[in-house]
């Protein structure tokens, strides 16, 4: 569509909900495709999500078999939900119902990509902590409580939002595999390491060995980007509601170790491994699990996946979207990594990496 036809179908949209009139002012961007303006009219406040149809791949089929998921890319792989916002609607309808602060759906043109979504404010929990580093502990701590509720309730696995409803995936082996191939794909060449056909091989599967491990816990729903960019502070909501939740339509069914991991691993700021200890006891505790040794093993190894993930899509970023600002983390990023290949449960994935690309292993993160 082109950019007037865009324009004039948001400003027909706004029309249509009422919000002709209103002023709006555009939010900066992220990794996505999807764009963000916050709308003001009079006192009222709210968000227009700009999600078009075709800035991205098609969402990836709930029925589709392994085979076909290879034959349609990258996000039916990885169990993306593309640019549908049916799944941002679903899963945050899901949420709310549970008590959790997801933005609310004011208004709706899924055909067209648009949304009129409610504003939680600006106080974002980054944000909140680089303006008064005091309130790391207490903004972490309230956003782990949260992560250790939403791992207590259950979800159905069809959820509504307009027709057909959204179905939500597991995260199965495909997906995972699938992700950490975007170090190989994207990173190792940047960095100058050689990937064969057969060291990729020998890496897919030993992925696939220490994944057959986060099958010793049930799975949860799993947000799968909660980190502090994208948590709302909202201080005058009790308990569990005063983490606003903005980025979760990629939701699957996963280990409950993945969420807390991505907020505590976080490639874009450092969290102190004493606060990381700290949490990852409470958040055990509190969500309610009784397998510690399986819970540690599964934080590891989901660990070395997110990282190996984002260090691909960083480099990605970088050099196929111009986004060069996504290089900046990829030292934090690595030695994330690093670390979590350093655990026992992630051997097989370490020694595939030690023979076939040493070179990563020996790279200086400082």
């Amino acid at each position: 569509m082109k950019t007037s036809d865009r324009s004039a179908c948001i400003e027909a949209f706004l029309q249509d909900q009422g919000w002709g009139d209103c002023q709006r002012t555009p939010l900066p961007g992220d990794a996505s495709a999807r764009r963000y303006e916050r709308l003001k009219r009079g006192r009222e406040r709210a968000l227009l999500m700009d999600a078009p149809p075709h800035g991205d791949n098609a969402p990836c089929p709930p029925d589709a078999s392994a085979k076909e998921r290879k034959k349609e890319g990258y996000n039916a792989i990885a169990r993306l939900a593309g640019q549908d916002c049916r799944a941002f609607a679903a899963v945050s309808m899901a949420l709310g119902a549970r008590g959790f602060s997801a933005p609310s759906i004011l208004g709706a043109d899924y055909q067209n990509g648009l949304m009129l979504i409610e504003d939680l404010g600006p106080a974002m929990v980054s944000n909140t902590i680089d303006a008064d580093i005091t309130l790391e502990t207490q903004l972490y701590t309230a956003a782990t409580d949260t992560l250790a509720a939403l791992a207590r309730c259950s979800f159905d696995t069809s959820l509504p939002a307009g027709k057909p409803m959204w179905t939500v995936c597991p995260y199965d082996d495909l997906a995972l595999v699938g992700e950490t191939q975007l170090l190989l794909d994207w990173y190792a060449p940047h960095f100058g390491h050689a990937v064969s056909a057969p060291a990729r091989a020998a890496i897919d599967a030993a992925w696939r060995a220490v994944f057959e491990m986060l099958g010793a816990l049930a799975p949860v729903l799993v947000l799968r980007d909660f980190h502090a960019d994208n948590l709302i502070w909202m201080p005058e909501r009790g308990p569990i509601a005063n983490i606003g939740l903005l980025d979760f339509q990629d939701a699957v069914f996963g280990s409950p170790a993945y969420d807390l991991v991505s907020m505590l691993q976080d490639a874009r700021r450092t969290v102190s491994p004493a606060l990381q200890t700290q949490l990852v006891q409470r958040f055990f505790e509190r969500a309610k699990l009784t397998d510690r040794t399986a819970f540690d093993n599964s934080y590891a190894i989901l660990g070395a996946q997110r990282s190996a993930k984002i260090m691909g899509i960083f480099v990605r970023l970088a050099k196929r979207d111009g986004k060069a600002r996504y290089l900046d983390f990829l030292p934090r990023a690595t030695g994330y990594f690093l670390q979590s290949l350093a655990h026992p449960a992630l051997a097989p994935v370490r020694q595939a990496f030690a023979r076939h690309m040493p070179a990563l292993l020996e790279q200086k993160v400082s």
